[in-house]
Parts: structure tokens; C-alpha cells; sequence
């Protein structure tokens, strides 16, 4: 990355500051290696629970859940026949269960199909109107991949040990470790059905339960609640705009996510940068990363100004780099962050700031690693490229909603490579929605000529409200959820597939 009196360009509205390093740490820049030769925990320790680093294609395991009308069965087969494989629970010494989950899923099959034939007739639309084959998707409702989020949340469970401005160096890691896996993965995940949710409780192992409800259909929109073990909560709610312009599709987020600490009290609050899918008519499909995002501290008022630099094959600069820098209220810069969204970021004190022409120029303390991405196993190279924690989502759990993204039957017969059966109970599936949607508006126009008000649709585990922060009304959490669950009680879920 660099070394002593080394300098690196950080945009900060329309100024550039330079970062000097006072440190007589060298950090030499190194060749980046493939996925595959690449193995390592983040920051020196690995979760509780986790054993991405050490799986083998060899060991391959697969689970293969068949459906019918009435009841839903797993059959599992091993590549090596070996023991263990499949869901099972296992009692760890101080008495909490912990599954032994699933470590692969099917590999994708080898379908050809044109994407400029279906998608020349959609450019400037709004995507999530248009209906699409799951040739484009990867077997996960787009619930499970915003879950997929905290597959870095020991960054936020640091957040919860450290001072206000620390703390927002791990909080600004953690928001750019979310996007580390789009280097190779392009498939689509399932747009969401409206009413579809999805629970993941992983207390026992990686430390964190969330809860995720598609709230809206148009705009689609979905809801997010989140806590973790060491005393934080993360809420939001996701929606965005699409469009395809020809050789390119931009993705451009509209929701903002809260981050909230116990401990210091501190509320955070972001909004997440635009994604650009190149290549879409010909050549290798590849993502970028880009825009700037400010993190804001509405306790302190300090802030965290990121800029993820825009790809550029004639710039000198490393690709998907990411930088940033921490101010208090006043506007003095108190830490730096360098680094890349695909690979791993940085952060330093500022111990002085000097000003060089139009520049400030940082001195700074020595770096330390704030996040390093883990590469998952090879083997799962031919299952969509998804990570471990990707895999482990949409595995079958008792207990569960008959609303979760688990039982979405389209998603699953893709799973099971069975592509020509998912696109036809897809197209049932979405039909039945756009029938309940018919029957809505007739009872809305009904209503209206009689002069009467009809109740809009109404979530059932997210209540809107007013944003305290924004202004704006969002979709919060009711915390009805986990209750009725140990209840079993799901009388209020609708009937979606």
C-alpha cells in the first residue's frame, strides 16, 4: 500500500487530502493473488464457529431437498459418500446447540442462454418490472443476499469495544465488506414476493439474529432488523432504482441503514454506493463499485466521508480502491482508511494536518488492518461463486415462517438444478401475486365509490412509521416476530406460494 512518507489521495468534497505515514512500518504492495490461492481469517482471528478457512473442495457435500404439495422431504448425497453430511445439530460443551451446516449446494449447470435476446427490449426500464428467467439468478432471494451482509460482523462487534471515533473506522469497514464478493458474482438473486421473509438466527456460532420482510411490491422495498451479541442493532430498509442503459445496468440504492451501540449510544446511519454491471451485450460480465458515502454519527456528529473510486482503465490508481477520513464536529480529521472494497482496508490516527497548496496533508500513526476479506473454498467456484455463509441460507430450518425464502419452491427447484421446472412454477408464482394485487384494486375502486377508505397492504412483522433521523416513513420492526415463533404461532403470515 505503500511506505513511510508514502501519500494517498483521499477525496473529501472537492478537495483531495494527502496521507502521510509517520509510521516506520513498511507496507509493500504485493501482487494480488487468485480466490483460490488466497485463504486467511479477518484481522488475525477467526469467528467463533467458522471453518471457511480450512473446507476442501474434496470433502464436497450435497443437499438436495425435494418438493410437494404436502410435505417437503431432504434427500443427501456425498460426493465421497462420507458421514456427517446434511443438517445435523450438534451439543458443544457449554450446552448451546450449534448446527453442523451444509458446506455446498449443486453446482450450476452449464445452460447457454442469449441475454441480449431478452434484454434489448428493456433498456431504460426499471428492471424490477420486468419478468426474467432464473438463467440470470443465483439460487437466493435477494433477503438472504442483504443478509449476507454481516458475513463480516465481527467488524461491528470491535465497533461495540471502541471510542466514538474508532468506532466509526470499524462501522465504515464493515459497510464496505459487504460488497467484496460482487468481483465474482453476477447472478441475480429472486426479487422477493411481497409478504416473503426471511429469519437468520446465528447467535450460537457467528453471534447475530436478523429478520428481513419484503414490505412493498412497487416500489419494491424490503425491511431489515438485526442485533447482535455484543450490543449493537442494525435496521434498514432497502429499496432502489434500475436501469439499463445497453451495454450496462446501475443499481442505485435509496434506502438508509441505522446502526445503534448500547454501550456508547452512538446511532449511525448510511447509504450504500452504486453498483454497475458491465458488459451486459458482450464480453465477460463484471461489477463495479462506485460513488461516495458519508456515515454519519447523529449522537456526536462526527462524520466518515468514503469514495469508492470508479474503475478507469487508463487511471493509476489500484483498482476498487476505497478511501476515507473520520472528522469530529468541528471538521478536524481524527482517522484516515485506505484500501479496497474487494480485498482489505486500513485505518490510521491522525496525529497532525498540514497543508500542502489547496491539500491538507495527514500525518498519521501506524496502519492497522480493519478488515481482510475471506476468500471461501475453491470448490464453490461451480455453486454460483457464493460464499460459505451464502450457502449456508437457504438450508432448511424447522421452525421457520411459511413465508421464508426457505420454502420459496422456484428457488429451490433451481437449487436442484431443475431450471425448466423453476421457470415454470416462477411465472405461477408471480401470476398469483399479480392476481392478489387485481383483487386489491378492485376492492380499493369499490371502496372509493362508496365513499369509503380501503386499508393499504399492511406487513406483517414491520409497522410504518416516522423516521426520527429523517424525517421520512420507514418500515420499523414490531419485535413480534421471535415471540410467535416460539409460539408457532403464523396466523398472520398471508399465503404466498
Amino acid at each position: 500500500m505503500g511506505n513511510e512518507g508514502s501519500h494517498l489521495s483521499c477525496a473529501r468534497s472537492d478537495r483531495t487530502p494527502s496521507i502521510s505515514s509517520k509510521s516506520h512500518h513498511q507496507h509493500e504492495r504485493k501482487p494480488r493473488r487468485s480466490p483460490s490461492a488466497v485463504s486467511g481469517d479477518s484481522l488475525g482471528f477467526q469467528r467463533q464457529g467458522s471453518d471457511s478457512s480450512s473446507e476442501s473442495g474434496d470433502e464436497r457435500e450435497t443437499a438436495m431437498v425435494i418438493y410437494s404439495k404436502n410435505s417437503v422431504k431432504a434427500s443427501t448425497s456425498s460426493a465421497a459418500n462420507r458421514p456427517g453430511s446434511g443438517s445435523k445439530t450438534l451439543v458443544i460443551p457449554n450446552g448451546a446447540s450449534k448446527r453442523n451446516r451444509r458446506k455446498c449446494i449443486p453446482d450450476k449447470p452449464n445452460y447457454s442462454i442469449n441475454l441480449w435476446s431478452i434484454m434489448k427490449n428493456c433498456v431504460g426500464r426499471d428492471l424490477s418490472k420486468i419478468p426474467m428467467p432464473v438463467n440470470f439468478n443465483e439460487p437466493m432471494s435477494f433477503l438472504q443476499r442483504l443478509t449476507e451482509d454481516f458475513e463480516y460482523s465481527s467488524c461491528l462487534d470491535n465497533a461495540a469495544k471502541c471510542d466514538q471515533w474508532e468506532q466509526m473506522c470499524w462501522v465504515a469497514a464493515f459497510t464496505i465488506s459487504s460488497y467484496c464478493s460482487t468481483t465474482t458474482r453476477t447472478g441475480k438473486p429472486f426479487n422477493p414476493l411481497l409478504g416473503e421473509t426471511f429469519e437468520c438466527d446465528r447467535r450460537d456460532d457467528l453471534g447475530w439474529r436478523s429478520f428481513t420482510e419484503q414490505v412493498s411490491h412497487h416500489p419494491p422495498t424490503c425491511a431489515m432488523y438485526a442485533t447482535g451479541n455484543t450490543g449493537w442493532s442494525l435496521e434498514q430498509e432497502f429499496t432502489m432504482s434500475s436501469k439499463f442503459r445497453g451495454k450496462y445496468l446501475q443499481i442505485i440504492p435509496l434506502g438508509i441503514a441505522h446502526c445503534k451501540f448500547d454501550g456508547s449510544g452512538n446511532h449511525y446511519t448510511w447509504r450504500k454506493v452504486t453498483t454497475t454491471v458491465h458488459n451486459i451485450i458482450v464480453g465477460r460480465l463484471w461489477v463495479d463499485n462506485h460513488g461516495e458515502m458519508d456515515i454519519v454519527n447523529h449522537k456526536t456528529g462526527d462524520k466518515c466521508h468514503l469514495k469508492f473510486s470508479a474503475y478507469s482503465y487508463f487511471s493509476k490508481d489500484i483498482p476498487r480502491k476505497v478511501t476515507g477520513v473520520v472528522t469530529d464536529k468541528q471538521g478536524t480529521a481524527r482517522w484516515v482508511l485506505r484500501g479496497t472494497w474487494d480485498s482489505q482496508m486500513e485505518a490510521a490516527k491522525v496525529l497532525g494536518t498540514s497543508q500542502h497548496g489547496s491539500k491538507p496533508v495527514f500525518e498519521t500513526g501506524e496502519y492497522k488492518v480493519v478488515w481482510k476479506r475471506r476468500f471461501p473454498p475453491a470448490h464453490l467456484e461451480k455453486c454460483y461463486n457464493m460464499t460459505v455463509l451464502g450457502v449456508e441460507m437457504n438450508e432448511i430450518e424447522d421452525g421457520v415462517a411459511p413465508t421464508d425464502s426457505r420454502h420459496r419452491p422456484d428457488q429451490r427447484l433451481m437449487e436442484n438444478t431443475l431450471w425448466d421446472e423453476a421457470n415454470k412454477e416462477k411465472l405461477r408464482l408471480e401470476e398469483k401475486q399479480r392476481e392478489l394485487r387485481r383483487l386489491r384494486e378492485k376492492k380499493m375502486e369499490l371502496a372509493a365509490a362508496e365513499g369509503k377508505s380501503f386499508p393499504e397492504y399492511q406487513p406483517a412483522w414491520f409497522k410504518k412509521t416516522k423516521d426520527p433521523i429523517t424525517g421520512n416513513l420507514i418500515h420499523m420492526f414490531t419485535h413480534e416476530y421471535w415471540d410467535c415463533k416460539d409460539k408457532q404461532d403464523f396466523s398472520r403470515c398471508p399465503d404466498i406460494f
